[in-house]
């Protein structure tokens, strides 16, 4: 198992055996360690029983419990003051950010680790640079994995997936139990296989890009054996051309800034669309390290400005991504960092420092037993992942409630990464996605599903959802790494 996880169906009650069992009450001495003295009553003959510490202490942790819920409220009603005081004379503003928020709140996110297996072997991949291929061993069994999601729906009431690995398309028949049971799927692929179109017509693709240009076959182009191959981008967009399914998580590099416009051009001449990255060198003292930062972000955002349209990520994002700095003084790190696993006991400090995490979510091994330490390679200072950083943003929502000007920064932001997913009412592809469900949808009459069902027969997720009202909260899932 790698270091930091922990394997929850090992974890046993400590108490022994025969913890509670022969209690009989007792009557401590004066000054007994542990307990507190009672008090005299009035006539002073008598003293009132001992008040046990473990009662002392759990009456402390319910108060403690009723104080932290009671300033949960208070910041939930300065918000919703904030935001409508922001919004009151602007509707449309109050549209957009109601529409991002009735979504978030529906979303339940985990991610799962599919398989050990992947068949190229990239530099600067944490899978492999940290050793999770060997930390657990995989299952295999398709019955012991749909049990497992069915538990996931029902226990945890998980509706959201990010299928990680080594590289879930090896292995379309686990694939099929996630589009199964769980409404939102997100498969991240290195995309040398293509995900078949019939059965996961409604299943998000995240398609890893190193550096850019011949860079990414220097990073990524390598055999499990280790020989060097070309042509790997080539293969991926012929693989995905025009697929309203697919977005390019394009990692960005010092080493590439002379590639960054053109691999943009080409991704968008495919009929793709991409948000960035930010390529960390693992196995180098400090993964994060820049010597021109400032050339890097410099032309990120003039590319952005240049194809609006292809290039998702917002460029408050874009920033805070490249630099792991924000407006308020704060940076991305470990105790910011929300997307960590929740069940897992290493976090325990962490869950009550006052910072937002990820309700529900947690990202299991391929064992389907093993709870990781977070959604990415669990070594913190080399880490500045995009989905991470994304969701790190998105719930600090208070942070940009300072002016209307903030206020639109952050639903830009929100909009960029929902916008990713083409089971979301964001993503501006679709209409052609639902065209081309229907054309090749329209043909399976006959088996009873129309072009508004996907092949499980569940209604299609390509449109916008109704809408509601909500309070001003969310839940974001941190995808992709």
């Amino acid at each position: 198992m790698h270091a930091g996880d922990v394997n929850v169906s090992s974890m046993k009650n400590d108490r022994g055996p025969n913890a509670g069992a022969g209690y009989r009450r007792q009557m401590p001495e004066r000054g007994v360690r542990g307990t507190l003295p009672g008090k005299r009553v009035d006539n002073g003959r008598r003293r009132r029983p001992a008040i046990p510490m473990a009662a002392v202490r759990r009456g402390a942790a319910t108060r403690g419990t009723m104080m932290k819920s009671e300033l949960r409220k208070a910041r939930s009603r300065e918000r919703v003051a904030r935001i409508q005081a922001l919004t009151a004379d602007d509707p449309a503003l109050a549209g957009r950010l109601n529409r991002i928020l009735t979504h978030a709140r529906n979303v339940r996110v985990t991610e799962y680790h599919l398989t050990n297996a992947c068949n190229i072997r990239c530099k600067g991949c944490w899978f492999f640079e940290y050793g999770h291929d060997t930390a657990t061993r995989e299952v295999k069994d398709l019955a012991t994995l749909d049990s497992f999601l069915v538990s996931e729906t029902k226990a945890r009431r998980v509706n959201a997936a990010l299928v990680i690995g080594g590289e879930p398309t090896l292995f379309p028949d686990r694939l099929r139990l996630f589009v199964k049971h769980i409404r939102y799927v997100t498969v991240s692929s290195n995309g040398l296989r293509r995900l078949p179109w019939e059965g996961f017509e409604d299943v998000t693709v995240m398609l890893t890009l190193f550096g850019g240009g011949q860079l990414d076959d220097e990073l990524r182009a390598i055999k499990p054996s280790g020989r060097q191959f070309t042509g790997l981008f080539e293969t991926v967009l012929d693989n995905y051309r025009d697929d309203p399914r697919a977005n390019f998580v394009y990692a960005l590099t010092e080493d590439g800034i002379g590639h960054i416009e053109e691999t943009v051009r080409r991704i968008r001449d495919n009929g793709n669309r991409l948000s960035f990255n930010f390529y960390s060198k693992y196995g180098s003292a400090d993964p994060t390290a820049q010597e021109h930062q400032e050339a890097l972000l410099a032309e990120a955002l003039r590319v952005k400005a240049l194809y609006p349209d292809t290039v998702l990520s917002h460029p408050y994002y874009i920033e805070a991504m490249i630099t792991g700095r924000t407006h308020w003084g704060a940076s991305f790190g470990y105790d910011v960092c929300p997307s960590i696993s929740i069940d897992h006991p290493d976090h325990a400090e962490r869950l009550e420092n006052g910072n937002p995490v990820l309700p529900f979510f947690n990202t299991w091994a391929a064992d389907l037993k093993t709870v990781k330490f977070c959604c990415t390679s669990g070594h913190c200072d080399g880490c500045r992942d995009s989905q991470a950083v994304n969701s790190w943003l998105m719930v600090s929502m208070d942070q940009f409630l300072d002016s209307r000007e903030m206020l639109e920064t952050w639903i830009g932001i929100a909009e960029g990464y929902w916008n990713q997913f083409v089971w979301t009412p964001f993503n501006p592809s679709a209409v052609t996605h639902a065209a081309l469900k229907a054309e090749r949808q329209g043909a399976q009459g006959e088996d009873g599903h129309g072009a508004d069902t996907t092949a499980s027969g569940r209604p299609a997720l390509g449109g916008v959802m109704p809408p509601q009202t909500v309070r001003p909260t969310m839940h974001v899932p941190g995808t992709t790494h």
